[in-house]
């Protein structure tokens, strides 16, 4: 099916084919309504998704708590169906970056830099929580405007898939921790997020970083984000080799590196 005929479809059917959580412990394909779209909002088809672990803890562990058939995903690159008609920065047919944090812009959490929790404790992390995901054939993007960001040509949509957010969470943790200039920081576990994390306080300042991580193809790649010292756990106790290194000086800041 070619991606107009597939688009037309879309806009007529009324159920769309879904990867969902039918309760804890189980999942499955399921048939679904076709979300609405508010004034503000836009339909997402998805060209590109990825599970991420806290699919995995929402499924396997019920980290959120027991859900009916609840779609699943919040990483998704996509081609816009439809918008409201209040949306004025996209168009049906362009692709987007859709993040995984998709809050309600119109709350007081906003300002005090609560985008995760607007409306209340991870309200922002809607999908997959408090509203279906990503893992659909066709889904929904509350305040398109505030909440997608176009695709550029010359990212590959592989790219654009860790920018949704494994880049993010990582500089999340970088901005939490409030690094200022000079700082030194120790950013514990290297993988994925642990690595953005480090890149998040190189760009914020930071004039140590301490990694800390036993992986050499991380050490490697935490070098080139901006690593000034390595700090393998399996060589001993690592606040001890931290002390060790810097003459008995705290750290100002300390990153987990590590997914929800």
């Amino acid at each position: 099916m070619n991606s107009r005929i597939q688009e037309e479809t879309l806009k007529t059917s009324a159920k769309v084919k879904s990867f969902a959580m039918k309760e804890v412990g189980e999942v499955g394909w399921i048939e679904k309504p076709k979300p609405e779209c508010g004034p503000y909002d836009a339909l997402i088809r998805p060209l590109a998704v990825a599970p991420c672990t806290s699919d995995i803890h929402t499924v396997y562990s019920g980290a959120i708590g027991e859900r009916e058939n609840l779609v699943l995903g919040h990483e998704a690159v996509g081609e816009v169906v439809e918008t409201g008609e209040m949306v004025e920065d996209f168009a049906p047919g362009d692709r987007v970056i859709v993040p995984a944090i998709t809050p309600n812009w119109n709350t007081r959490d906003i300002q005090d830099r609560g985008h995760q929790h607007s409306g209340g404790m991870l309200q922002g992390f809607r999908f997959a929580n408090v509203k279906d995901g990503v893992f659909r054939e066709v889904f929904h993007v509350n305040q398109a405007d505030m909440n997608l960001a176009h695709l550029s040509p010359e990212i590959s949509m592989e790219s654009a898939l860790m920018l949704t957010d494994m880049v993010t969470t990582g500089l999340h943790g970088a901005e939490l921790a409030e690094i200022e200039n000079g700082d030194t920081v120790a950013v514990l576990g290297i993988g994925p997020v642990g690595l953005m994390a480090i890149a998040g306080a190189s760009l914020d300042g930071a004039s140590r970083i301490f990694a800390v991580g036993s992986r050499q193809v991380c050490v490697e790649a935490a070098k080139r984000y901006g690593m000034t010292d390595h700090i393998n756990y399996r060589d001993g106790n690592t606040v001890e080799q931290i002390m060790e290194k810097t003459d008995g000086e705290r750290v100002d800041c300390t990153i987990v590196g590590r997914r929800r």
